[in-house]
């Protein structure tokens, strides 16, 4: 009986804990979608350094899904392109700043346009310019995309963008709920234009927009979201702990800045 205890006892070790130890060593970080490909990038040179950790950045669930999964303790850390407010801090929440991103116009290739003044930024999100031939671009009707007027996106181009303070977007424009809906909405729809943090993966599927002649990755250019990322005090763990203090580290930031991002 005793060996057959021992050999039961072998026999479930072999099977259950390496599973459990792949589940132990997944840190997944979820949330917004801005600086997703940035994110992504560093952790795969984290995890080039640490093997046999695995560090995964799914897809968008936006700023609030990232704090909600945080706060309730589903995950321990998560994307987030605005920092806790009083009563989350509160709740022992904390970010940590990682990466200016650019938000960048862009249009679908179909319009021929690659660079506006500010001011026909504008004219075009407002609706004043309905086809693109009266900003220099292809004979064809301007197609808004936006987002919801509290995105973390829209309220970074109210706050710096010349012009944006206080523009009406066009009745005809189209709302999306996610960056990857924006993106998608974009790529997908000619005579689109439309607005999301920068993703260098996509130079050369859509046309990015420089606006006054400056382009989303040069350093002066004027509208960026902060991404940090998000832990709890009283659930975060040494893994967690251990990818925080890479992504400040110099080759962290050098992946960060050659993907189009602004670091300290």
């Amino acid at each position: 009986m005793d060996r057959r205890r021992a050999i039961l006892a072998v026999a479930a070790t072999t099977c259950f804990a390496p599973q459990a130890f792949a589940q132990a060593r997944e840190l997944k970080i979820v949330g917004s979608g801005d600086g997703m490909e940035m994110l992504q990038a560093a952790a795969k040179e984290y995890m080039a350094a640490h093997p046999g950790k695995n560090i995964v950045v799914p897809p968008s669930i936006g700023t609030g899904g990232g704090f909600t999964a945080v706060g309730t303790e589903r995950e321990i850390l998560g994307r987030v392109a605005r920092l806790p407010n009083d009563a989350e801090t509160a709740q022992g929440l904390v970010a940590t700043p990682v990466v200016s991103v650019p938000i960048a116009i862009f249009a679908h290739p179909s319009t021929g346009v690659t660079q506006l003044t500010s001011a026909q930024v504008v004219a075009v999100f407002s609706g004043k310019v309905r086809n693109w031939t009266e900003v220099g671009g292809k004979d064809m009707v301007v197609r808004v995309v936006r987002r919801d007027l509290s995105d973390s996106t829209v309220v970074a181009l109210r706050a710096t963008m010349p012009g944006w303070k206080d523009l009406v977007f066009s009745d005809r424009s189209k709302q999306t709920l996610s960056t990857t809906e924006m993106l998608e909405s974009v790529r997908m729809t000619e005579g689109a234009i439309g607005f999301c943090p920068y993703a260098k993966p996509l130079e050369g599927v859509v046309n990015y927009i420089a606006v006054d002649g400056v382009k989303p990755t040069e350093p002066t250019y004027p509208s960026h979201v902060l991404l940090s990322l998000l832990h709890k005090a009283s659930t975060i763990n040494d893994e967690a702990k251990s990818f925080l203090a890479f992504i400040k580290t110099p080759r962290a930031k050098d992946i960060l800045r050659s993907a189009g991002g602004k670091v300290d």
